[in-house]
């Protein structure tokens, strides 16, 4: 009898090793999505962030002139979500968004962009991990503003309408007139889009703004009222 008893605490022993092993394991793998990702990512978007505003000082193109390249076309300014700008670049592929950028739709809609007379401009990052410069998105409220900066204008939105949960499937809300956001015309408008609940990818929380008014850039770059 004790010699099972020994056997059996022994089996116990190592499970309960293994046990901690794993727990550790688990813990460096939730730092490293947590935490390192988000330094690698916001060290990477610094320097393309800098790279950007150097074109644009150094008198290249900006605006419409940047569509045809993967550098960026501007910054994004939202003050409820605290997290800086953010430079958008074209496209959600996750080799970009994973260095701490957002990116406007190619597909399966395609997004419209801020100088376009009319169009919804669509714009996905991460929530979690690898900069989650959309974290704080639960924050804005009906009446924020949500800013975007290119060379020569600041385009400035109001949210108009938030959608806290829907399927990853519904690519509606990218449409060029929002119908689920409850336009019916054409418009300009802004759709911010990331995963939900956070640390998941289950669903969708998605945010509508629409062009409130177009402010041309100084010499000095003073920024818009509302980033102020």
């Amino acid at each position: 009898m004790s010699r099972a008893r020994g056997r059996i605490a022994g089996v116990i022993s190592v499970l309960g090793e293994l046990l901690i092993t794993a727990g550790v394991v688990l813990g460096l793998f939730v730092a490293y999505s947590l935490w390192w990702t988000n330094v690698v990512a916001d060290r990477e978007a610094s320097r393309q962030s800098d790279r950007m505003r150097e074109k644009w000082a150094d008198g290249g193109p900006g605006g419409p002139g940047a569509l045809n390249t993967r550098g960026g076309v501007g910054f994004l300014h939202v003050p409820a979500m605290r997290n800086g700008e953010v430079l958008v670049k074209k496209g959600t592929d996750l080799k970009d968004l994973n260095k701490g950028t957002a990116g406007y739709y190619t597909e399966p809609v395609k997004s419209g962009l801020p100088w376009d007379a009319k169009g919804n401009f669509t714009l996905a990052a991460h929530r979690d991990g690898h900069g989650a410069k959309f974290h704080n998105i639960h924050k804005l409220r009906k009446g924020d503003p949500i800013v975007f900066e290119t060379k020569d204008t600041w385009y400035v939105y109001k949210v108009y309408k938030v959608l806290p949960k829907t399927s990853k499937y519904n690519v509606k809300v990218l449409d060029p007139v929002p119908g689920e956001s409850g336009r019916t015309k054409a418009g300009r408008y802004i759709t911010l889009t990331t995963c939900t609940p956070i640390l998941t990818s289950d669903y969708r929380y998605i945010v509508w703004g629409e062009l409130v008014r177009e402010v041309k850039v100084g010499k000095d770059r003073a920024k818009p009222a509302e980033l102020r």
